[in-house]
């Protein structure tokens, strides 16, 4: 296997456990919710917790980035998270749970701009987006496993459990990758790439492409965090599951969808760009706009057959959008400073649209139904899609580079 390709898969196992751990209390919440007697809203707030803390350390993770060895941020930051997810079984309340997962979050938020920004730097324009995609089906089956493993071992161990076992695999994983990832010259798959001064904290230029890009990234990472913190409980309440089925029905349709999605999202928006300079954005309008009815159709069917079809559709669309998060950004900055990019699409994606998310639909939950909370995200899909139609235009206009 090539070495930028060992590269992906290495970071897709990290990647694996980023998303299984913060993933895995979503599928305990009914036992928190007897255990520790946690309201609705109390129980969206340990997912807006995480995405706060996530979100506004994000610019500064961009920044430590762009300023050191991305591999050593990548496997601290891996064991950072990986000891706090093992420390979150010691909850005793739910301000506990709330520390935790805020302190979890601060460590994740190194990883995205570390990772992608490494992976670019092995991958040019001919394959960057199928990369970062292939990479991206990590977060998908991490997803599944972190759903549905949680609420195996929380059935059997109780819930402190799954904690425990999904932090000590990643800890023993960053000592297994220590001396094999390694750290490439910065611009190095970039066409000719010239030395570049030092980088500045201070933020790359918002042209009105990338403003686009950044506000249609918090609109899907509202709808994503809507739907995986708050479905396993709605299948769970609504049509009776266990823990684990709930865990695993509300992540393993989309996440295989999505993972059939991204690939294909990879290798569609490399050939555009090639034709288009606006090609890679005009995949994720395409995932967006397509998405939207799915999405709304999951919090609206009373049939299980219905909602399985629904979730299946939105992670392939979702897929498609998703593959390009990244790659789409890093078409509009210069290679110097895509640490700092992926850690402002971080904090206004993650602060102002996943931060959100699970205490808004908490709150309309708690005045109407879960259901129709749900349903109600489909609306913000709709407006990324308009954005990203925008940003579409705006880069074609401005003619962006063609690929060499």
């Amino acid at each position: 296997m090539p070495s930028k390709w060992r590269v992906v898969a290495m970071l897709w196992c990290i990647s694996l456990f980023n998303y299984a751990d913060r993933q895995a209390i979503f599928s305990v919440f009914p036992l928190l919710e007897r255990e520790l007697h946690l309201s609705a809203v109390q129980l969206g707030l340990l997912g807006s917790g995480f995405a706060w803390v996530y979100g506004l350390a994000a610019p500064f993770a961009g920044a430590v980035v762009d300023r050191v060895s991305r591999k050593r941020v990548i496997l601290g930051g891996l064991h950072v998270w990986s000891v706090v997810c093992m420390a979150t079984a010691a909850s005793r309340t739910f301000m506990h749970l709330f520390l935790f997962r805020a302190a979890e979050g601060l460590g994740e938020t190194f990883y995205f701009p570390a990772s992608t920004s490494l992976i670019s730097d092995y991958h040019d324009q001919r394959t960057r987006s199928q990369a970062l995609a292939w990479h991206q089906t990590s977060v998908y089956m991490g997803t599944i496993g972190g759903g549905f493993f949680a609420g195996l071992i929380a059935e059997r161990f109780g819930w402190r459990m799954s904690f425990v076992v999904f932090g000590a695999l990643g800890v023993l994983l960053g000592l297994v990758l220590t001396h094999a990832l390694q750290e490439p010259e910065r611009g190095a798959a970039d066409a000719n790439p010239s030395p570049a001064p030092p980088p500045s904290p201070v933020a790359p230029a918002i042209t009105l492409p990338l403003a686009c890009l950044l506000l249609a990234f918090m609109c899907a990472n509202f709808v994503a965090v809507v739907l995986l913190s708050w479905m396993p409980k709605f299948l769970y309440d609504r049509f009776h599951m266990s823990l684990a089925m709930a865990g695993l029905t509300a992540t393993v349709f989309v996440q295989l969808a999505s993972l059939a999605g991204a690939p294909l999202g990879g290798w569609l928006a490399d050939w555009w760009r090639q034709r288009s300079p606006a090609g890679r954005i005009g995949v994720q309008a395409i995932g967006m706009l397509a998405g939207a009815p799915f999405v709304a159709i999951c919090g609206l069917t009373s049939s299980v057959f219905v909602l399985v079809a629904a979730l299946t559709c939105w992670g392939f669309f979702k897929g498609l959008y998703d593959a390009n998060i990244f790659a789409a950004a890093f078409d509009l900055v210069p290679a110097e400073a895509r640490g700092r990019t992926a850690g402002i699409m971080n904090l206004v994606g993650w602060l102002a649209g996943g931060g959100s998310a699970p205490v808004v639909i908490g709150l309309v939950a708690q005045r109407s139904s879960l259901g129709a909370a749900m349903a109600l995200a489909s609306v913000v899909y709709v407006a990324a899609g308009a954005l990203l139609v925008t940003a579409m235009f705006s880069a074609a206009v401005n003619r962006l580079p063609r690929t060499p």
